[in-house]
């Protein structure tokens, strides 16, 4: 796990300087807790854990302000439903990016990224512009339960 995350920041780190942007240490460190975390985190769990993890204050707005960087460098997304925020996990590939989807487990909160091809999402996109309505995202969240807690139901209805 450490690897990844080493690996990710390298990568973040190398895409900056490519690109002209400055992961600065605060941005790196944001980062890193949220490459870190188990689950999705708002801007002021991103805080309070950086307070926690690196004995430093950093505002809310500040976290936002960070956030916003890295959503648009691409190494962070944001989950509209719920305005919480998780690492890419694409952070290190090297192809080119499918359009990043998310499934959401409502009972323990783990997401998972997936990519929708481009030819799909803008068949549907054309579908529902043919019907008058105009898109401003084309990220969707699906909600429902993951493999993890599904196994768990199914070992309690076993004991039963």
């Amino acid at each position: 796990m450490k690897n990844n995350i080493d690996r990710s920041i390298q990568k973040a780190q190398s895409e900056c300087s490519r690109t002209g942007l400055r992961l600065t240490d605060k941005r790196c460190k944001v980062l890193k807790i949220l490459l870190q975390a188990a689950e999705p985190l708002s801007a002021y769990d991103i805080a309070d854990q950086f307070k926690t993890s690196y004995d430093e204050s950093l505002s809310a707005m500040s976290a936002y302000r960070m956030l916003d960087f890295l959503m648009h460098a691409n190494f962070v997304h944001k989950l509209e439903t719920s305005n919480q925020y998780l690492a890419c996990s694409h952070i290190c590939c090297e192809h080119e990016h499918e359009l990043p989807q998310f499934l959401i487990c409502d009972q323990c909160h783990t997401v998972k990224e997936i990519g929708l091809r481009k030819q799909l999402l803008n068949e549907l996109k054309d579908s529902i512009e043919s019907s008058g309505f105009v898109l401003s995202s084309q990220q969707i969240e699906l909600h429902g339960t993951c493999d993890n807690c599904l196994r768990k139901q199914a070992e309690i209805n076993d004991t039963i």
